[in-house]
């Protein structure tokens, strides 16, 4: 049994870490396969990236479609529950660029919303 302090641990919990936020924010704009995440998100290694979505399934963020033909295709995208996060990733990508905009000199951060 898991014990939390509020409901924001629990959050947090679900998609915290360095990748989960990058991998939800790429699946809201569409299903992708595994390759494409990782040349979306390309600083994130396959070994991390597979374990990215294996949590983001076990957890019912995200669904994975797996086409039976050769070569094996396999797609991932959001479930409703995942797809209950937009609001919120958008604010955290909102407050992010509001960030970097007040922070950062001109020309000292590149933001590249990659789609």
């Amino acid at each position: 049994m898991k014990t939390y302090n509020c409901g924001l641990e629990i959050s947090l919990d679900l998609i915290g870490g360095k990748w989960k936020g990058l991998v939800l924010y790429y699946l809201l704009k569409g299903p992708k396969r595994t390759g494409e995440l990782k040349r979306l998100i390309n600083q994130i290694s396959q070994k991390m990236l597979i374990q990215t979505l294996r949590e983001l399934e076990a957890d019912g963020l995200i669904s994975k479609k797996m086409y039976n033909q050769v070569p094996p295709k396999v797609e991932y995208s959001m479930t409703a529950l995942g797809r209950s996060l937009e609001p919120i990733l958008k604010l955290l990508c909102d407050w992010g660029e509001d960030y970097a905009e007040q922070s950062y000199a001109p020309g000292e951060i590149t933001i590249l919303n990659l789609e």
